[in-house]
């Protein structure tokens, strides 16, 4: 397969979903209150600008295909990952934190379970930078809480084991 029959084909698609999504799937499965006056605020609005974003991309795509005369194939032969099966092992444990995250979500609340998650996260992809990994697995939760909590006033899932104030 050469690189311009490959971003023809995911150009087609991605338009295609884009189009999917502006006219049948947002306007059927998000729903929107009549009165929002900031248009910002709607529930429609950012998934219409993510499907406006997978448009643009999937235009960009064909727009590139179309006006490349390349059609050299650009596969290798060699197919194995040069790590082995380092990355599958990987992905399977970012499968299980996921896991964790949604189990630990309703006890733990949001707060104490994305700085779980976080650390939990840095170490798997092993970070140069535990300390300060530890330290923003911490910090970033909290002041996020602190802001939408107490200045935005939007409740965040609380735990059953810890509450904060």
């Amino acid at each position: 397969m050469s690189q311009k029959s490959l971003h023809l084909r995911l150009g087609i698609t991605v338009s295609l979903l884009a189009v999917f999504l502006v006219f049948y799937a947002i306007p059927t499965f998000v729903f929107s209150p009549s009165n929002v006056g900031n248009i910002i605020l709607s529930p429609l609005f950012w998934p219409y600008v993510l499907a406006g974003f997978t448009g643009i991309v999937g235009l960009s795509l064909l727009a590139n295909a179309l006006s490349s005369g390349d059609d050299t194939p650009f596969e290798d032969v060699e197919t194995e990952h040069p790590e082995g099966s380092a990355p599958w092992i990987r992905l399977g444990a970012l499968m299980v934190i996921m896991v964790a995250v949604m189990l630990l979500l309703p006890r733990l609340g949001m707060v104490w379970t994305c700085m779980l998650a976080f650390a939990a996260c840095a170490f798997m992809f092993r970070t140069r930078h535990p300390y300060m990994a530890i330290v923003c697995a911490v910090i970033v939760p909290l002041l996020l809480y602190a802001f939408f909590a107490h200045v935005a006033g939007v409740a965040i899932p609380q735990g059953n084991f810890v509450r904060l104030p």
